[in-house]
């Protein structure tokens, strides 16, 4: 068996989340957050469309995670960023940082918006 060593782009993985919470570069962060390939930031919610639309032709894919479970995403937030060209995928918080993480690690344009659990 071979094993390579994960190399991640400048963005930083998710090390952890928990009530209200995640852990990035092992600093705990507190609410609604989206990690971009240029850092963390905090991101408004679902309402919160123009902090996402800025990453229209520099992700391939955006992950949204809705908190404990999975809901859809209103349509006033993912039709601009459909019409932007950004690919959005809708899951469940824990679920969007394990995604994250793994097309991060395979060199992936990726990004995540998430909502605490």
């Amino acid at each position: 068996m071979r094993l390579n060593e994960v190399t991640y782009t400048d963005a930083l993985p998710i090390d952890g989340y928990g009530p209200g919470f995640f852990r990035i570069g092992s600093e705990a962060i507190e609410g609604p957050l989206a990690v971009l390939p240029d850092g963390v930031t905090p991101w408004g919610g679902m309402e919160d469309i123009a902090t996402l639309l800025g990453l229209a032709g520099k992700v391939d894919v955006l992950l949204i995670g809705t908190g404990a479970e999975v809901a859809h995403i209103p349509n006033a937030l993912r039709k601009p960023l459909e019409d932007a060209g950004l690919g959005v995928d809708a899951m469940a918080s824990p679920q969007a940082c394990r995604t994250f993480n793994v097309l991060l690690g395979e060199g992936r344009r990726v990004a995540v918006a998430l909502m605490p659990v």
